[in-house]
């Protein structure tokens, strides 16, 4: 990729692995998501509460765009507010340390059930943390599902 290309497009977060927390909940950032924080943002993240199954990790100038357009909903959309005053109230900024490690905070991992083993999931502006096991039950396809999702795809012009 170009520096031109680079300088104009936030880096994106892609890949899956495996990781595991370690006693104090702490979880290794994998080289390829520090890379992108280290190139295009900094240090400094933001964990939403839940989403559903997992943690969403999110570069804080990601975070505050996504919050812009969630506080701007709320004016049109009072009912929205539930959801707002869970996702912006819920969440919590980290730091990556020295060693490339996150401190995920107990609550959050005590709602998720987290135990040591982790995947995470590039999703383009952000990451994704996932119980393993919630992760193998989620991400298993069917030949349903992609027979499903062909009509999106086509729709997007994508096939």
């Amino acid at each position: 990729m170009s520096d031109t290309v680079t300088k104009n497009q936030p880096g994106r977060f892609r890949g899956r692995s495996e990781h595991a927390l370690d006693g104090k909940g702490r979880l290794n950032v994998p080289s390829r998501f520090r890379d992108v924080l280290l190139r295009e943002y900094d240090d400094r993240l933001l964990i939403t509460p839940p989403w559903r199954t997992c943690l969403r990790i999110y570069p804080l100038p990601e975070w505050e765009k996504m919050e812009a357009t969630l506080l701007s909903k709320e004016k049109k959309d009072p009912q929205f507010q539930k959801m707002i005053r869970y996702l912006i109230g819920g969440s919590e900024e980290c730091q990556i340390d020295r060693n490339g490690r996150i401190l995920l905070p107990v609550h959050l991992r005590n709602q998720l059930d987290l135990k040591k083993d982790v995947v995470m999931n590039g999703m383009g502006p952000f990451f994704e943390i996932w119980d393993k096991d919630a992760w193998e039950a989620e991400s298993s396809m069917t030949p349903q599902d992609f027979n499903d999702f062909d009509a999106t795809l086509h729709e997007l012009g994508l096939f």
